[in-house]
């Protein structure tokens, strides 16, 4: 299939700007091989003129004009909020472990960053307009803004199940979100991008979005949803992205950090060697959304809308809401975390809409890979979601955070297995770290009641492990910055198998026995062990706080000393002679699937045992 698009620009000074169209917009299919009937999707333009109002035209000098690729990105200084966000999640169903997934990640990174001493914004929310909404409420016997009530509180909880630590959660239907949508889109109309037209092709209700032919399957269905796409004829308002083509190559090209991984940045500049076609952001047929300001008959399109959420949570509740107070409070995005399958709307359609509406583009767009089950992406579509409420509540929070950040690396596409997930939580969390601190303080209440006999600076002088810590926990600092998740999990485990190595050749427990030197060679053993545990804590946090906080209550400090902790925090030497540990108590159970007879039927349960240790460790 080909587009094309002719136009000319005409630029009015302290006027209004208008759009002059010549010849038409059509695509139809070039392959001659094709058996198919050839259908062609048209655009009629209108001849009508659209100004802005006064309101809008006198707040031009609040922004920057972004004209070339060295304003389109924000100078950083260190004293600016990191600022990240979570795609704004759609609320046509309860969230599923795909959603759960990017916000967990998102989570970990806003965790670390506020662990170097930076000023976190982490936005996350609902996306609550469109025709999938509408529909989702009235099959369930509702009306929209009752069910987007509840979904929406649905996400909230999950997120509290999941410690995630979010500090803004914005709602689509929230009113100081609509205002800034509302008079976003006056902007980008007084810039000349938004003009009237018919268009008329296959759209995909699910994507909520019109496909080109080119990407369908058989049967016009949607590769994405597997199902046939609709064919629609509508007048509606087109915002012109072909006009931002040069502009996102030269930005793409000088700023190869704006999309990561880098096969992303791959895929997008693919998408746009075939030259990018202005879309609709406006429905006809749409009722629940949020109306056109210069058309109330017709809604804006749900992305066109959402897309602003990440600037509308940053205003806050109790002021009037506009671009200006929004941006100053926070922006450009320093990170959007999102999924893949929405790329194109982060890294091509939100740039230029921010361009045209002389806004600062956010710094980086990262598209994380899906997480599959049966060798398919997860999603409410498909009806083949995991549910993470029932993982959560089965395995608890520490669990699902790790695997996920642990098994899947971050970008790539991920699969789950139960029994997979059971074997790593338990081989890591309840082996390697969990019976690493438990059998350690075991050992200190028998031999030692429990105090410290020395400060670890001075228990591991001449210490190689101590070194290989250190070294460790650099590399772990490196990963959390490149968004390597999983390898920074696994460089932090690391530490605990240092540890575990480094006890079993020591064997304090034989050397208690012995007496003299070697009883004291012995509680500086342990001094050294419970450092690096004390380490683990901290590093690991991002990734499993709760579990990380039962570490260092063990250790003696209270939560007020574990949430003050910084990654400053991870040099050795923390620990003091003559400070008090905790009673031995596991602090991860491990996991086992037993299985009961009821009434008849075999049903496998999820049983939580403590760790029954070796005699010489003194477990608990």
């Amino acid at each position: 299939m080909a587009a094309r698009l002719q136009h000319s620009l005409q630029f009015q000074r302290n006027s209004l700007t208008t759009f002059l169209f010549s010849s038409s917009f059509s695509i139809s299919n070039s392959n001659s091989n094709s058996n198919s009937i050839n259908k062609t999707t048209h655009i009629h333009f209108h001849s009508k003129w659209f100004s802005s109002s006064s309101s809008s035209s006198s707040k031009t000098s609040l922004y920057c004009t972004c004209s070339n690729t060295s304003t389109s990105k924000a100078v950083t200084t260190k004293d600016d909020p990191f600022v990240l966000t979570t795609p704004l999640y759609y609320v046509n169903a309860p969230p599923h472990m795909g959603s759960a997934y990017s916000t967990i990640a998102a989570d970990a990174i806003a965790r670390f960053q506020r662990l170097i001493g930076k000023k976190v914004i982490f936005i996350t929310g609902t996306d609550e307009h469109g025709e999938k909404i509408a529909t989702a409420a009235a099959a369930g016997g509702s009306i929209p803004k009752d069910h987007c009530d509840a979904i929406s509180q649905s996400y909230k909880e999950l997120w509290k199940d999941l410690d995630i630590s979010y500090d803004k959660f914005i709602r689509t239907t929230d009113p100081k979100h609509e205002a800034i949508v509302e008079e976003f889109y006056s902007k980008v109309l007084a810039n000349g991008d938004i003009y009237q037209a018919d268009y008329e092709g296959l759209y995909c209700v699910n994507c909520e979005e019109y496909k080109d032919e080119k990407e369908l399957l058989e049967n016009n269905c949607c590769p994405m949803h597997l199902k046939p796409c609709v064919s629609r004829k509508e007048d509606n308002y087109f915002f012109a992205l072909s006009k931002y083509q040069k502009k996102l190559e030269e930005i793409l090209e000088h700023n190869p950090d704006f999309v990561q991984p880098v096969y992303r940045l791959n895929e997008v500049q693919n998408w746009m060697k075939s030259g990018l076609r202005d879309f609709s952001i406006s429905r006809a047929s749409v009722d629940w959304g949020i109306r056109v300001p210069n058309d109330p008959k017709q809604t804006i399109y749900v992305w066109f809308d959402a897309l602003l959420g990440y600037i509308s949570a940053l205003s806050e509740d109790q002021e009037q809401p506009s671009l200006q107070t929004a941006i100053s409070s926070g922006w450009p995005a320093s990170l959007h975390l999102i999924g893949k399958d929405i790329l194109r709307f982060h890294a091509v359609y939100w740039p230029a809409m921010l361009m045209s509406a002389g806004l600062s583009l956010p710094k980086t767009v990262f598209g994380h890979g899906f997480l599959t089950k049966d060798g398919m992406k997860m999603g409410k579509s498909l009806g083949n979601t995991l549910e993470p409420n029932e993982l959560v509540h089965r395995f608890g929070p520490d669990a699902v955070r790790y695997f996920f950040l642990r098994e899947v690396e971050f970008g790539n596409d991920g699969d789950y297995s139960e029994e997979r997930f059971i074997n790593i939580v338990n081989a890591h969390l309840a082996n390697t770290i969990g019976n690493l601190l438990n059998r350690t303080l075991g050992l200190l209440k028998k031999n030692c009641q429990s105090t410290l006999v020395a400060d670890s600076s001075i228990a591991a002088e001449g210490n190689a492990f101590k070194d290989s810590v250190e070294k460790l926990v650099e590399k772990a600092k490196v990963q959390y910055e490149g968004l390597l998740l999983s390898s920074a999990c696994e460089t932090v485990l690391e530490i605990g198998n240092v540890g575990n190595l480094y006890i079993d050749e020591r064997a304090p427990w034989s050397l208690f026995k012995q007496g003299g030197t070697s009883f004291d060679s012995a509680a500086k053993d342990l001094v050294v062990v419970l450092e690096a545990m004390r380490i683990i804590a901290i590093a690991l946090s991002p990734v499993a706080p709760k579990l990380c906080l039962r570490i260092y209550q063990q250790l003696g400090y209270t939560e007020e000393q574990f949430n003050a902790a910084t990654w400053n925090d991870t040099k050795w030497g923390g620990l003091k002679g003559g400070q008090v540990m905790a009673p031995p108590n596991p602090i991860f159970a491990r996991i086992e699937i037993v299985s009961e007879s009821e009434g008849g039927d075999v049903v496998e349960k999820v049983s939580k045992k403590k760790q029954k240790l070796p005699q010489t460790t003194v477990g608990a």
